[in-house]
């Protein structure tokens, strides 16, 4: 009865929210205990042209009474979805099936807006976007407020998210893509019994075809949380070997230099031996790199099982 009335209540939502311009979109797994933080800061933004999209990935916990309780509360345009596990990067498929706004962003579900961010987001692509460009770039800082990582450069306007770390950029930043442009590209495959895919693999398509307009403000708060998973990679790495490999086989064809194209042909060798893949070199796109990083792919194939094995 709970999620046909939220149900509901969110066809409602989506009649009076169809001309707004940004979907804020939140993957969460088993995350009532910080999903509030997301909640309270949408809350308070300055402008609210904009809707949040939370796509519980199989949560077990009270996720569900909380946003119910948020969307009776009608401060800001919620909707929900509710799906089987799959992992971040299914949510992330399900979110940009279910968009309907010029722009989209994902916001963490550890993590929070600046009060100001909407307006910042909002007014600077009024003012500058375009058809020939992807969307917007902008920075990430702690909860303390610290920049994570660099700055842009004062006379970037436009740069890639791959040639900003090219060019020594360094630290996590803020997407905010156009929509149009994230349904052009394929989803984000599932492996099954794998739950991790590198959402990379999208952004590094896009960079293929078009710039980001570079923002030098804060969009978002982040905490990194022992649970999340940005950490314990090591483990990520036994568990979803397919999910790395295939991120590996784009990487060598599109990484912006010889050095980071071998390293990734170290990893596909890493990663396609602990899916126990005999067919991993005919299947590779640069069989030649992958052959010349066969022998230190085998041995940080014997690193990861090293590490995970103290991990655990």
């Amino acid at each position: 009865m709970a999620s046909e009335l939220l149900f509901r209540t969110m066809e409602q939502n989506k009649i009076e929210t169809d001309k707004k311009t940004l979907t804020i979109f939140t993957p969460t797994y088993n995350r009532a205990y910080t999903l509030h933080l997301g909640y309270e800061a949408l809350s308070r933004q300055t402008c609210k042209d904009f809707i949040w999209l939370i796509v519980d990935d199989g949560s077990t916990d009270d996720t569900l009474e909380w946003v119910e309780k948020w969307i009776a509360e009608r401060k800001i345009d919620i909707r929900y979805h509710y799906q089987e596990n799959q992992g971040m990067h299914a949510a992330h498929n399900t979110a940009y099936r279910l968009i309907d706004t010029e722009l989209n962003t994902c916001v963490d579900s550890d993590d929070y807006m600046p009060d100001d961010a909407v307006e910042k987001i909002i007014t600077f692509w009024n003012a500058h976007g375009s058809k020939e460009v992807a969307g917007i770039i902008g920075l990430d800082a702690d909860f303390q407020g610290n920049l994570i990582g660099t700055p842009f450069p004062y006379e970037c306007r436009r740069t890639t998210l791959g040639g900003f770390y090219a060019q020594g950029g360094r630290g996590d930043k803020k997407l905010v893509y156009r929509t149009d442009v994230i349904k052009q590209y394929p989803e984000y495959p599932i492996f099954e019994g794998e739950k991790y895919v590198s959402l990379g693999y999208k952004y590094q398509l896009i960079d293929q075809d078009y710039p980001l307009l570079a923002l030098n403000e804060v969009l978002v708060n982040v905490e990194y949380r022992p649970d999340g998973s940005s950490l314990n990679m090591y483990r990520q790495y036994i568990r979803n070997p397919r999910g790395f490999a295939f991120i590996r086989k784009s990487s060598m064809q599109l990484a912006p230099t010889s050095q980071r194209r071998f390293i990734e042909a170290m990893h596909y060798v890493a990663d396609s031996l602990l899916a126990r893949n005999p067919h991993f070199l005919s299947e590779s796109p640069r069989k030649w790199l992958t052959l010349s990083a066969l022998l230190p792919g085998i041995t940080w194939y014997g690193y990861i099982r090293y590490k995970a094995r103290k991990l655990s």
